[in-house]
């Protein structure tokens, strides 16, 4: 008996997701409970299972946006092939046959390349286009030749010898046509914008049009710091088992600051403020398909050792597209780190509803004056973005002051001074 393969509820406030991508081909044998798809809603990845072991067919195209509940595909009954290879069960469907018998079989059936060999799946055709690849050029792995996505992700991974790479290199020498009409080339390539990144685009511009925003700066000594992390940072790892970096001193810091300006954590909620007692910090974190703010809880009452595993954790979750909308949900202030990109400044945009956002950014050698005499010290630009509805100049100032002191002077942090 078929089973309808439907779109599962992910969220009570997602009503569509986007088909991202179908980890299995049309006809493939899946079985029970393996993931066959991706699904991509406006605040996370998901995956969909397999309800039953079977054939699949698929009915929706990757890119598709479809309903919560909407039939993307069919479940046949199947068998599962005896081996994991074509060519095995080739092998061993003929095997014990006439050889006279096989011989009429291979000649009777249709030839190894179909209308299917040499096609790219739009996973693959997309990742071949971004390499500027021909899609002539690869040889397929998937159902009777097709190109898979795997198949476009290691079309670079062919080694070639060395006759053939002077070969590539005499035949792609630009001539003088060629180059100018690389040089001036107009072509224009269109994408369709996933969920996630509509979803961003609209609360960017909700929050520029909403919120009275207004950033605030200030700049940091980070020598202190550093001068700490050299001295530790093996203790710190061996104990820990895991490194000492600067955003478990910027959360902490972060944290101990909230405590004594309270609006700065605060939201609004229609008519009225809602000050939080605890900090959930949301952690800006670049992901492969855009940029996810990952939650922190209680961070004002974690070590830096448990603050540091736990980025980590959801770090790695964010790169392999495994984050939950619980993870990715109700902070109470974010901290965003620009410094990784190679940014001197910025002004973050507030992550609604909360009022405010901090900005690191690089550090930079620059001479600064230090008891009367210029010394060179390792000095970085941070920027505090705030909703002037909720939090006056003086409290944001004056936050951004503390969080500054506190890491000019680390010992503070520990002591809570």
């Amino acid at each position: 008996m078929a089973v309808d393969i439907k779109i599962p509820s992910v969220g009570e406030s997602i009503s569509e997701v986007t088909l991202a991508e179908w980890l299995k081909e049309d006809g493939d044998y899946v079985e029970m409970d393996e993931n066959i798809a991706e699904l991509e809603s406006d605040k996370a990845t998901f995956e969909l299972p397999a309800e039953k072991p079977g054939i699949l067919r698929i009915k929706a195209e990757e890119g598709d946006t479809i309903e919560i509940g909407a039939i993307v595909g069919v479940i046949e009954e199947g068998e599962a092939p005896e081996g994991s290879d074509s060519e095995d069960s080739k092998e061993e469907a003929t095997a014990g046959k006439p050889e006279i018998e096989t011989a009429k079989e291979e000649a009777e059936s249709p030839s190894a390349d179909t209308y299917a060999s040499g096609t790219a799946s739009p996973a693959a055709a997309k990742i071949l286009r971004e390499k500027g690849i021909d899609p002539s050029t690869v040889k397929g792995t998937g159902k009777d030749g097709r190109i898979t996505k795997a198949d476009a992700e290691n079309a670079e991974a062919t080694e070639k010898t060395p006759a053939k790479e002077k070969e590539t290199a005499q035949e792609s020498k630009p001539t003088e046509a060629s180059t100018i009409a690389t040089a001036f080339s107009r072509n224009e390539r269109r994408e369709k914008m996933s969920s996630l990144r509509r979803t961003i685009a609209k609360r960017l511009v909700s929050v520029k049009n909403d919120t009275a925003m207004l950033t605030t700066f200030n700049e940091v000594n980070m020598k202190p710091i550093m001068d700490l992390r050299s001295k530790y940072k093996e203790i710190f790892k061996e104990k820990h088992e895991i490194g000492l970096g600067f955003m478990s001193f910027f959360t902490k810091a972060v944290t101990t600051a909230l405590k004594e300006w309270p609006a700065v954590n605060a939201r609004i909620e229609e008519n009225e403020l809602i000050f939080s007692e605890f900090a959930d910090i949301s952690i800006a974190v670049s992901a492969p398909k855009g940029l996810v703010v990952p939650v922190v809880r209680n961070a004002e009452s974690l070590s830096l050792h448990e603050i540091e595993k736990k980025i980590k954790e959801l770090a790695i979750k964010a790169q392999n597209n495994k984050l939950t909308i619980e993870e990715m949900t109700g902070g109470t202030f974010t901290i965003t780190n620009g410094g990784v990109f190679g940014s001197m400044m910025s002004t973050p945009i507030i992550n609604a509803p909360q009022s405010a956002i901090l900005g690191m950014h690089n550090i930079i050698q620059r001479p600064v004056a230090e008891n009367g005499e210029v010394v060179i010290r390792p000095m970085m630009y941070i920027a505090l973005s705030y909703d002037h509805r909720v939090i006056d100049g003086k409290e944001s100032v004056s936050f951004l002051v503390r969080v500054k002191e506190l890491l000019e002077d680390p010992a503070r942090l520990l002591l809570e001074v």
